[in-house]
């Protein structure tokens, strides 16, 4: 389909470039405001009352929608906008609302949307070569893999990862460490009983069966059981537990140093060491999985370093890409690599020129000092804005939890299911959050955010808290409210 034809399926009666990225209260005039007769004056009311409402039954993008979306498996609720495009912390949907996103994709957009450089280098590698297959070499996928090896090294003294697998998302970049450490036992010994993989309650590893083996969540596993065998599961951040949890059979444990999707859970560094200890004891490989909380976002390169334990695995994705996908897992030139043979495992599309290059670049640009020091300094503007919300919002907050800029807002047990209503005011006032765990509002936005955009996201989740946590009564009718009353 040309790109002319492409453009006529999505009509527009503005280009985001003609809408001006600010959130001004003003904004609200532009609002497309439902007049057909059928719409309930509800919603009409609701529609005047926010600057950014989600699309009405009768708009241009649900229009769209109803009739596509039927012919797509219904693995996702996703709320009414649909995301145009993209520049730098903003979103634009299909009616030329503006977004700014605290989201950064989950975690994956850390560059920010539509990055002039990241785009500059997928034209030219597109136009140069994007897949030979792994049947021959590539210059990329070498050059990558030093460059994550040389820098891990650099700013983790004391790391022995030495080499990198390359596949295309985070799933497959745990899937391969699972594989690696039952690997590591039976190239030992074919008759080790040594397979057993250890995680926590909390974590996330992913979707595919050996990550979701791995990932103990009762919304995710049971609908798919019999999970695969030999995975136990052990209470996050329980030191004393460990002694008994990995044991002689224990192949490898695998943690996020800080939890992402189960409420943005931060290792304690006791806890990271303990696991590292034991493991020593008996022989087992430590996995840190740094696929959403790794890449400079806590203001490290690694989550972990700061705890100064090291992994024999280490694993990401997510921002890597900047949201081209791929994967990597990072193994031990000492305890890992020198068990690992020709044909042990193996992708597609994984380590492709075009993802690869695009990776090598967007690693590059994370990796430097000066923006980890930014992400250090902007994150102490969202655990400042805590103190302010807890004081103005009494008993709807529990606690701040994360590092850097993987930060999550605990609501208390009053409050927790109210988390996807504060989601849905903050959207409705030009601000994108998710939620995480049971109750957590979590962000993760862009690295390259500046300060300004994070008051005035901040600044529009209070506005947000305000409508879900204040009883009605006591909030101020917008003069769009007025208007409505009066009629």
């Amino acid at each position: 389909m040309s790109q002319r034809l492409i453009l006529r399926a999505f009509p527009r009666t503005l280009t985001p470039k003609q809408v001006p990225p600010s959130f001004a209260r003003t904004y609200a005039s532009r609002a497309t405001v439902p007049t057909s007769s059928t719409v309930p004056e509800s919603e009409i009311r609701h529609e005047l009352s926010v600057p950014n409402p989600d699309p009405a039954p009768d708009s241009p993008t649900m229009a769209f929608l109803n009739e596509r979306a039927p012919y797509m498996v219904p693995t996702y609720v996703r709320p009414p906008p649909m995301m145009m495009q993209g520049d730098g912390c903003i979103l634009y949907d299909h009616e030329n609302r503006p977004y700014l996103d605290f989201t950064a994709g989950i975690a994956v957009c850390s560059l920010g949307h539509a990055d002039a450089e990241v785009s500059r280098i997928v034209a030219h590698q597109a136009k140069t070569l994007i897949h030979a297959s792994n049947l021959y070499y590539n210059p990329w996928t070498p050059e990558l893999s030093k460059l994550m090896i040389q820098q891990t090294h650099k700013q983790s003294p004391g790391s022995h990862l030495s080499q990198v697998f390359v596949s295309n998302s985070g799933s497959e970049a745990n899937e391969a460490a699972l594989k690696f450490a039952r690997k590591v036992p039976y190239q030992k010994d074919a008759n080790t009983t040594q397979r057993e993989i250890v995680s926590f309650h909390g974590s996330f590893h992913g979707r595919t069966y050996g990550s979701l083996s791995a990932t103990p969540n009762k919304k995710y596993q049971p609908p798919f059981g019999p999970m695969l065998p030999g995975f136990r599961y052990g209470t996050y951040n329980d030191v004393e537990a460990v002694q008994d949890l990995v044991t002689e059979d224990t192949a490898g444990v695998i943690v996020e140093p800080i939890q992402g999707e189960g409420g943005i859970n931060v290792a304690t560094p006791d806890f990271l060491q303990a696991l590292r200890k034991r493991c020593d004891e008996v022989g087992a490989l430590l996995i840190f999985d740094e696929i959403q909380c790794g890449l400079s976002r806590t203001g490290d390169l690694w989550a972990h370093t700061a705890s100064r334990v090291h992994p024999d695995i280490l694993t990401t994705a997510k921002a890597l890409g900047n949201g081209i996908p791929i994967g990597a897992t990072l193994i031990s030139g000492k305890s890992v690599a020198p068990f690992i043979n020709t044909g042990d495992h193996g992708t597609t599309f994984g380590g492709n020129p075009f993802s690869c290059r695009v990776a090598h670049h967007v690693f590059t640009r994370l990796a430097q000092p000066e923006l980890q020091e930014d992400v250090r300094i902007k994150s102490t503007l969202f655990f400042s804005a805590y103190d302010t919300m807890n004081e103005k919002y009494p008993g709807a907050l529990t606690t701040v939890r994360g590092r850097g800029l993987i930060v999550g807002y605990q609501l208390s047990d009053e409050y927790k299911a109210k988390a996807s209503e504060v989601v849905t005011a903050a959207r409705e006032r030009g601000l994108l959050i998710i939620t995480a765990g049971d109750g957590v509002i979590r962000i993760v936005p862009p690295l390259i955010i500046s300060a300004e955009e994070i008051n005035k996201g901040l600044e529009i989740l209070d506005e947000a808290m305000g409508v879900v946590f204040v009883q009605p009564q006591d909030v101020p009718k917008t003069k769009g409210q007025q208007e409505m009353a009066s009629r």
